[in-house]
């Protein structure tokens, strides 16, 4: 039976991850993942595709959310208290609008020195309503889309020995940002035909597969853009009919509960027809 080996939330959008023994999901995801995007002073948002040393901020929260520390190699770490109810302004994620509340000049200036260029840090709001797509509609706050992203150790050892054998150097998993690592599965990317992940409290259901983009060439932990690994691979046995090629699953959370590294969620599988 498939376990939980890992679980990362991801407070700032395209920032490190912070590893999780346990996490009492919300419909929105792990708790506080993708609360926070850094974008530029208009308002639209950046990532890693453009600027890839947002990998190297590494941010922590206190328990209740309530206060958030910036930190990164070079630079003088900073900390602040959140912002969750002040006005908000308008920002953009993939052209479509959404809103932030601004978290102030001490997190905008940090960013600005790391980046190189203006930026501002902006917090989800109280009224956020997005509805993500796929076979199960969901939430998330300010993700590419969906709340839950899932892949297995299985998956990425079929990934590696591919790229090995073409010469290449094996690649960690931190490279997808993934939320819920699992293990023990008997085939590789069989993930894909999960319809639902159950636990006693927490229920996870299939939304749709993860399409990947540029920022899994970024070196997650030299904030660096490499070669051309892993799409390059990928592209020879993940292109998907739709366009593009997949490397794990998104889930929406359907029912909120607790998850927690070592559990062996009950699996429910897809349909033949919709693998």
């Amino acid at each position: 039976m498939p376990r939980i080996s890992a679980l990362f939330s991801y407070p700032i959008k395209g920032c490190a991850g912070v590893p999780l023994s346990t996490a009492a999901l919300t419909p929105a995801g792990l708790p506080y993942d993708r609360s926070w995007m850094v974008t530029d002073p208009a308002g639209t948002f950046r990532s890693q595709r453009a600027d890839p040393r947002l990998a190297l901020a590494r941010p922590s929260l206190t328990e209740d959310g309530g206060r958030l520390t910036l930190r990164a190699e070079g630079l003088e770490p900073v900390a602040f208290e959140v912002d969750a109810t002040g006005p908000s302004r308008p920002v953009s994620l993939f052209g479509q609008p959404f809103t932030g509340i601004d978290q102030g000049p001490e997190a905008a200036d940090w960013f600005t020195e790391l980046l190189g260029r203006p930026s501002r840090l902006v917090r989800v709001p109280p009224d956020h309503r997005r509805v993500t797509d796929g076979r199960t509609p969901g939430t998330c706050g300010y993700a590419d889309s969906g709340a839950v992203l899932v892949a297995s150790l299985a998956s990425l050892a079929e990934l590696n020995r591919r790229i090995v054998a073409g010469g290449g150097r094996p690649l960690p998993m931190d490279r997808f940002r993934p939320n819920v690592v699992l293990d023990g599965l008997d085939l590789p990317h069989g993930e894909d035909g999960h319809a639902a992940l159950e636990t006693d409290t927490a229920r996870l259901e299939h939304a749709k597969l993860a399409i990947r983009c540029a920022v899994t060439l970024v070196d997650q932990r030299a904030g660096v853009r490499g070669g051309p690994e892993p799409l390059r691979t990928l592209a020879h046995y993940r292109r998907m009919a739709g366009g593009g090629v997949a490397f794990g699953v998104k889930f929406s959370v359907t029912r909120c509960g607790t998850l927690a590294v070592g559990d062996r969620p009950r699996i429910t599988a897809l349909d033949a027809a919709e693998v």
